[in-house]
């Protein structure tokens, strides 16, 4: 198990467009393992590559269903609307009220390169949008509806 750093609000490369995945490598590989370690230990629900201070195109997921590995994820169809609490991995001890597509359906390659779709509603939905806005260099704080709001730690393990 390899946990790696979680780069927070304030580092470059937050707000840097991450790049395409050409080929799997076993350095790619060891990158997604990585960040499967690093987002389960953080108690994340998602973590995109450049949380991790890697410019790739590169997501994984656990809304409580298990790992999803996204790869050069591309968002194909949004439907309805849900607001809600959104925190961030990348910004620890807060969270803000986001309103995120309810239904998603994103196309994305797998770890081995095979292209699949994915459909995700609620918390999965939520986090594909999340994630996939990492790759673009931004960050949810960008779409915080009111103020940001100081979260415990307890509150931030529900």
């Amino acid at each position: 198990m390899a946990l790696r750093t979680i780069r927070e609000i304030g580092d470059e490369v937050l707000t840097k467009k991450a790049k395409e995945v050409k080929e799997m490598t076993p350095r790619t590989s060891q990158l997604i393992a990585d960040m499967l370690d690093t987002m389960y230990e953080a108690n994340g629900v998602g973590l995109a590559a450049p949380q991790v201070g890697v410019l790739k195109r590169i997501v994984t997921i656990d809304a409580g269903d298990g790992p999803i590995v996204l790869i050069n994820p591309v968002i194909l169809e949004t439907r309805g609307e849900q607001s809600g609490p959104e925190g961030c991995l990348s910004v620890p001890g807060k969270q803000g009220i986001v309103t995120r597509p309810n239904e998603v359906t994103v196309k994305a390659l797998d770890e081995n390169m095979k292209e699949h779709l994915i459909k995700g509603t609620e918390l999965l939905a939520r986090a594909i949008c999340h994630e996939c806005d990492h790759l673009e260099g931004r960050l949810y704080v960008e779409l915080v509806e009111g103020e940001l709001m100081d979260v415990t730690d307890e509150e931030e393990d529900e």
